[in-house]
Parts: structure tokens; C-alpha cells; sequence
């Protein structure tokens, strides 16, 4: 098949290398881009006089029932054509004769993918964000529903201070949030228009291209030619932004890995959300949080395989740039793929309340605050800590925890101690005592739920 190319070259190449430059296999998702693209331009055309008003109705009558045969499996795309921009114009060409070969004036491929992968990419950023959206909500309703529900918090993995387990699902709320922030900022330097800057130049037709990227919703144009065409920044950006997210993700897929085993038990994921066992019949696995942290590490390469791609490029446009794709596409595939699957799992899993209490208790993370009533009694810190430490070492010994002490025991180290060291070392008003704004206690965990629904309407 000659090419639509051919003139300074016979249009004729192998298969071997048509395979090998071939894009339609992955670029043809842009359909939907490429044609809305060519309606805004063949309009833009007609309202600056370069074709008839006639021919810019022919072309977008055309190109509409060319969308709709697609959409409706009625026109299968021909993926021995070199790109989704030389099939819908060969469909075209076919269907209207010479008027066909007018849609191409003042434009090149090379703007006209520029223009196709940023509409395609600020439309998938759209939909992430509300699947982000639907993720953070099940991360609040769930720390709504255990906002007094006491665990231990950790540093280094050790048991640190008690904390609720709302406070903790919070934590990831907030995270979350920034991704949606650094998704919007992304979009916003994303919509810019590089139609009209045509190979890398510009045309010397005397086109309008604000009136067609006003047509495509953009914000505004690309406003150097060569940079319209040859830059791919917003792609890495929002693998970057999207690499961030899939590390908040992972980071959470690895707690809920460690609480579902039997080391912790501290949540019970829904069976639909696990898989069992092949040879080991006592066994429920969480598959789908590893496989969200084994899928991390996937977008991070996307990101860093895109980054290498273009590290080394002159302008302006170079075949190189081609790779840009199939990078982005997989990321955005698999993160879409991951929040689908992690707001329900989030949403159908329960929590141990009794064995996370268990923990905090056995943790001895009450032990400042034991401390702390002593040296509120008068005496100096340091003793204070010294006793604190001995008693909980007598715990350790003998198998207990601070709260079911007998007082007479406690008075064998210290006669400061009365019946209010009990309340002062209760978990509950451990948590409750740190009141400071975006601690843990429940009225500040409500709070955070307020401030994230707020963000999130």
C-alpha cells in the first residue's frame, strides 16, 4: 500500500518496517481525539476563508459519520494503516473524494498527535480524579466509622504512642488529597492548544488558532511553534504526578499486608478482595494490595523509560517521541486499574478493634504518660522516666501490662502514686489529651474528616 507520505520516497517500505513504525496499535485509542480535532480545524478553516463553508460541512459531516461508524463497530479500525491520523483520513479521503484531502491543510501529523494526546490525557486525568475521589471517600467513611478505635502508632515499626485507627486511615486521606492537587496542576499547563504549529514552524495560511482551541476547550495556545510540537513535559508530569500517587497506594497496600496477617490482625479484608491458596487451605492472601505494590513499581519505570526517551532530543519533532505512548497509556491504565479495585476493598474491610487495643496495651506506649502524672506530682523528669521504665519492665517480666498493676505495687517504686494513675495511663485519655490541631484525638480526627469532605465537595 503506498503511503499518504509518498512523493519525495516511493511510499514504499517493508513490513518488517511498516511493523516496526507503526503506531496504530496502541495511538488508536485517540479515535475519539483525532476526530474532534479535525472538525475544530476544518471549522477554523472555513471561518478564515482558506476552504469554503460548503467543503468544511462536507469534511465535518463526514468526519462525525466516520466517529459514529466507529463507535457503533460498524467501521473497524484498519490496523495495517501507519497511525490513527492516516486511517481517518484515508476512511475520509475514500468516502468524499477531494474534499477529503482538503481537512490536512495548514497542519501537520506532528501538531495534530500533540493536539490528539493532550485532549486524550486531560480527559483520562479527569477520570483518575474521580476514581481518587472515590477512594478518599472510602478512606473517610472508614476512619469516620473508627475514629475512637485504639492502635498503636509506630516509628522504626516499633510501637510508639497510641493513636486511633481514624487517625491513621486520615493520614492517607490527606496524601491522597495532594494527588488530586498535583493532578489538577498538571491539567492546567496540559491545556494548552499545539495545533497550528503545524511541523514545527507554524504555516504561512492565515489561520486563527485560538479559535480552534477555544473550540476544543483549551485555555489558551502553545505559544512557540517549535515547543508546541516537540516538547512532551506534560506527559512526565503526569507520570510523575501519577508515580506519587501509585507510592501513597503502595505505602497503604503494604499497612493493610501487614494488618491482615496473623502477626497483627488488626483488619479482616473482605473475601472478595483475597484469593486462597492452591495446596494451603488455611490461607487468604491479599492479592489485590500486593499487586497494587507490585504495579508501583511498573508506573515508575513508565515514568523513568518516558524521562530517558526524551533526555537526549534536538528539536523540534523526532521519531523518538513515538515512545511517549505507549508509556503514558500504560500508566494510566494501570492506575485507573488500581483505584478501581482499592476504594471497594477499603470499603468492605473491618477492624479488630479489640486486638488493636490488645497491641497498644502490650506496647507500653502509655509509659510517658506515666511519667509525665508523676511529674506533674512534683517530681523531676528524669526520676520520673527511670521509675516509668522500671515498672514497665516488671510487666515485661511478669506478663502484664500498666493499666492491671495493683496499686500497692505501684507504690513499691514511688508513694506519689494514688487511684488517679489508672486514668492517667487509660489509653482513651492518652488519645483524647493530645488535643493539638491534627492529632489524634477523636474531636480533631472529626475535624480532618470535616476539612477532607469539604475538599472533596
Amino acid at each position: 500500500m503506498a503511503k499518504m507520505w509518498a512523493g519525495r520516497t516511493d511510499g514504499k517500505t517493508e513490513k518488517i518496517a511498516d511493523d516496526f513504525n507503526s503506531s496504530i496499535r496502541f495511538d488508536s485509542r485517540m479515535y475519539r481525539e483525532d476526530i474532534t480535532g479535525s472538525m475544530a480545524h476544518a471549522a477554523m478553516l472555513s471561518y478564515k476563508g482558506i476552504i469554503s463553508q460548503t467543503d468544511a460541512d462536507t469534511l465535518i459531516t463526514g468526519l462525525e459519520q466516520i466517529l459514529a461508524d466507529i463507535d457503533a463497530g460498524v467501521l473497524p479500525i484498519d490496523m495495517e494503516c501507519e497511525d490513527i491520523h492516516m486511517f481517518v483520513e484515508q476512511v475520509l479521503t475514500q468516502r468524499l473524494g477531494d474534499v477529503g484531502k482538503k481537512l490536512h491543510t495548514a497542519r501537520s501529523r506532528n501538531d495534530q498527535v500533540a493536539l490528539d494526546i493532550r485532549m486524550y490525557l486531560r480527559s483520562q486525568i479527569d477520570e483518575i480524579s474521580d476514581l481518587t475521589k472515590a477512594v478518599i471517600a472510602a478512606v473517610t467513611a472508614k476512619a469516620e466509622a473508627y475514629k475512637a478505635a485504639i492502635m498503636p502508632g509506630y516509628t522504626h515499626l516499633q510501637r510508639a504512642q497510641p493513636i486511633t485507627f481514624g487517625h491513621h486511615l486520615m493520614a492517607y486521606a490527606m496524601m491522597l488529597l495532594r494527588d488530586l492537587e498535583r493532578l489538577a496542576d498538571c491539567r492546567k499547563r496540559m491545556n494548552r492548544s499545539p495545533i497550528g504549529c503545524c511541523a514545527l514552524a507554524g504555516t504561512t495560511y492565515d489561520t486563527d488558532r485560538r479559535f480552534e482551541a477555544q473550540k476544543l476547550g483549551f485555555d489558551g495556545i502553545c505559544r512557540n511553534s517549535l515547543d508546541g510540537v516537540s516538547d512532551r513535559d506534560f506527559c512526565a508530569e503526569m507520570l510523575s504526578g501519577l508515580s506519587i500517587l501509585m507510592m501513597h497506594l503502595s505505602r497503604f497496600s503494604e499497612e493493610i499486608i501487614l494488618w491482615s496477617s496473623w502477626e497483627f490482625k488488626f483488619i479482616e479484608l473482605s473475601d472478595a478482595f483475597t484469593t486462597g491458596s492452591s495446596i494451603m487451605p488455611q490461607k487468604k492472601n491479599p492479592d489485590m494490595a500486593e499487586l497494587v505494590r507490585g504495579k508501583t513499581g511498573r508506573v515508575y519505570g513508565d515514568l523513568m523509560g518516558l524521562l530517558t526517551t526524551l533526555k537526549g532530543l534536538p528539536l523540534a519533532y523526532n521519531k523518538d517521541m513515538q515512545e511517549d505512548k505507549e508509556s503514558i497509556f500504560d500508566a494510566v491504565d494501570t492506575v485507573k486499574m488500581c483505584l478501581q479495585v482499592f476504594a471497594p476493598m477499603i470499603d468492605t474491610l473491618t477492624a479488630n478493634t479489640a486486638n488493636m487495643k490488645k497491641a497498644a496495651q502490650r506496647g507500653f506506649i502509655n509509659a510517658t504518660d506515666l511519667a509525665d502524672y508523676l511529674v506533674k506530682k512534683g517530681m523531676p523528669f528524669r526520676t520520673a522516666y527511670k521509675i516509668s521504665g522500671s515498672l514497665v519492665a516488671y510487666c515485661i517480666q511478669n506478663d502484664t501490662v500498666l493499666e492491671d498493676l495493683p496499686l500497692e505495687k505501684y507504690l513499691e517504686y514511688s508513694d506519689l502514686f494514688d487511684d488517679e494513675l489508672y486514668e492517667a495511663i487509660d489509653l482513651m485519655v492518652c488519645v483524647e489529651k493530645r488535643i493539638s490541631e491534627g492529632g489524634t484525638s477523636v474531636a480533631s480526627v472529626e475535624a480532618q474528616i470535616d476539612y477532607v469532605k469539604e475538599m472533596l465537595a
